[in-house]
């Protein structure tokens, strides 16, 4: 035996007959390892290492009692989720049972919590139908709940509400992101889930998941991928999320079921017409992603962690940096002269960011706005752009929210914002009004006003009325007012000026005479939305050509990187997103 020294100790050494097989030399050097406390290594009388207690003590002849081996096998029986009906049901539907959606998303699973959920209650019961636990995606730490739909269709039961109750009060303690893949039918309603008087309203029942997401609210990033209809008060908990990702063809979301729709108000409607992707993406702008199977809500999930940080104040990911798609000194050729022509604000994108870096949130709604995450030299950015290839970029009630909503996202989680400012401002008309331009549109102006992210607008063309206070105007806080050649800033465009200044006379003219001085009425407004002039009044931080935007945006993201946060003094704005 190899005594331990006064420097340290070294491995004991004992030496067996050499007629002793491996599988018994390993249980000795286990044993006595543990109880010495310090490496054990079994050798043959020629000296010869048959054994030790290796690192990896899966591999140095581990002794598994019966009693963990019974529970290991109970472990082995939950994780095999709900009962055969269940898992027939989700190969009907097309869906992946829940352990594999989790082996696709994480590299790994550290530990999950609650696996033994209700498991005295019903067999049928897999840890309460809701998995929740730890792993790590692309390196980094993201807790995790999943429903598993072979159990009750992934309905909620007592347990499971308790189980994502600690799992977000513990992501926001451990300051890690969120992701929630929810395929729930929504609450449990079996009369043996609660006793007589028991509602979901409880302090510590259902209503806290609800209470949580919103107390939580930026300062983790909650990432929702709804995978199933999800109905009644549990749909909240998706559109709760910062980013809800719904599966086209088998996902939905409503407040009540078609059948409660019916029965309720006597409409007859199916689940994709109520509440499926294409209504939640178009129109009621809920999802800000559909994805046409669970690979790519995979890979949807992976690409927004790439750009949020693990906390609201933790550095933002970083990547290589990489030239644009598109050539940087093309963009001026992009930009038409004529201020009501249509281009895509995508051509003006591809030549400022990195390439492949662009993240689009919520394409299909409102589509006179395009939102979305990118990179410009590696760093992340926001990106607000107005469409002047959709209803010529103005700005309609949708769309202002939608702005809105992203801005203060991006505040939230100190991501620099780049707005593209290119349109005819606010739309106008009695639909509008009705729909609340100017109590919707306040929110996306009040936005820009409040966030204290690095700031930079960009006057690409045409700059009109209140728009431009929405899209980080001069007055708005930017930390630069940048403007291209084809910029034109105006309390108006010049035909509504003309009408509002020379209405009246207008009203006498016809023909020729009237076209003649429309046409010279113009021409006069033009010299003064003189972006030149109003370079020399310092209307504009800056007039660049077109071609030198990239390399001004990276250099002034760089500049701003350590801008700093100031306390206002009040409790909190009185304006509600």
């Amino acid at each position: 035996m190899a005594p331990g020294t006064e420097q340290g100790c070294r491995d004991v050494e004992i030496t067996v007959d050499s007629e002793a097989d491996e599988e018994t030399a390993r249980v000795i050097a286990t044993a006595l390892s543990e109880h010495l406390g310090q490496p054990v290594e079994i050798v043959d009388e020629s000296g010869g290492r048959i054994s030790a207690d290796d690192a990896d003590w899966s591999e140095g002849g581990a002794v598994v009692t019966e009693r963990e081996e019974r529970l290991r096998e109970e472990v082995r029986e939950i994780m095999a989720g709900g009962p055969e009906r269940g898992h027939e049901k989700i190969e009907d539907l097309g869906k992946l049972f829940v352990r594999d959606r989790l082996d696709m998303l994480f590299d790994d699973i550290a530990y999950e919590d609650g696996t033994f959920a209700r498991y005295d209650d019903d067999d049928d019961l897999a840890a309460d139908g809701l998995l929740t636990g730890v792993g790590t995606i692309d390196g980094r730490q993201v807790f995790f709940t999943a429903n598993d739909y072979t159990v009750k269709a992934g309905s909620l039961g007592q347990m499971g509400v308790e189980k994502e109750i600690r799992l977000a009060e513990r992501a926001v303690e451990a300051g890690a992101p969120i992701v929630r893949l929810i395929d729930s039918t929504g609450a449990r309603l079996n009369a043996e889930e609660r006793d007589e008087g028991d509602t979901h309203m409880d302090r510590y029942r259902g209503g806290k998941m609800f209470y949580n997401q919103c107390i939580h609210s930026g300062q983790v990033p909650q990432i929702g991928v709804l995978y199933g209809p999800d109905i009644a008060g549990s749909a909240y908990t998706p559109v709760f999320c910062d980013f809800l990702i719904m599966v086209d063809d088998i996902s939905g979301m409503a407040i009540a079921s078609p059948r409660i729709v019916e029965a309720m108000t006597g409409e007859a409607i199916d689940m994709e017409g109520l509440g499926g992707p294409d209504v939640h993406a178009r129109h009621s702008g809920s999802a800000d992603l559909v994805v046409p199977d669970e690979e790519a809500a995979v890979e949807a999930v992976e690409q927004l962690l790439s750009y949020l940080p693990q906390k609201y104040d933790a550095p933002n990911p970083r990547r290589e940096a990489r030239p644009p798609v598109k050539n940087p000194n093309g963009l001026d050729g992009v930009i038409p002269d004529a201020p009501n022509e249509a281009y895509d604000v995508h051509e003006v994108i591809d030549r400022v960011v990195d390439r492949e870096s662009f993240f689009e949130i919520k394409p299909e709604f409102a589509r006179e706005i395009v939102t979305g995450f990118a990179r410009i030299a590696g760093r992340p950015v926001g990106v607000v752009a107005n469409q002047p290839a959709h209803v010529s970029g103005a700005i309609f009630p949708d769309s202002a929210e939608k702005a809105a909503e992203f801005v203060w996202i991006c505040d939230a989680y100190e991501i620099p914002l780049v707005y593209l400012c290119d349109t005819p401002g606010f739309m106008v008309g009695s639909k509008v009004e009705k729909e609340g331009i100017l109590q919707r549109g306040r929110k996306f102006i009040y936005a820009t006003s409040n966030a204290q992210v690095p700031k930079f607008c960009v006057i690409t063309r045409k700059a009109y009325g209140a728009g431009i206070y929405a899209m980080c105007g001069p007055s708005f806080g930017p930390d630069a007012t940048l403007a291209l050649p084809s910029a034109e800033i105006s309390v108006m465009g010049p035909d509504a000026a003309v009408h509002a200044l020379f209405g009246g006379q207008l009203e006498d003219m016809e023909g020729e005479t009237r076209e003649q001085f429309v046409e010279s009425a113009k021409q006069e407004f033009q010299k003064y939305i003189d972006i030149r002039k109003q370079a020399a009044n310092m209307q504009v931080d800056e007039l660049l050509p077109a071609g030198d935007l990239r390399e001004q945006l990276t250099s002034r993201l760089r500049a701003f990187e350590n801008k700093r946060r100031h306390e206002r003094d009040r409790h909190h704005g009185t304006v509600l997103f």
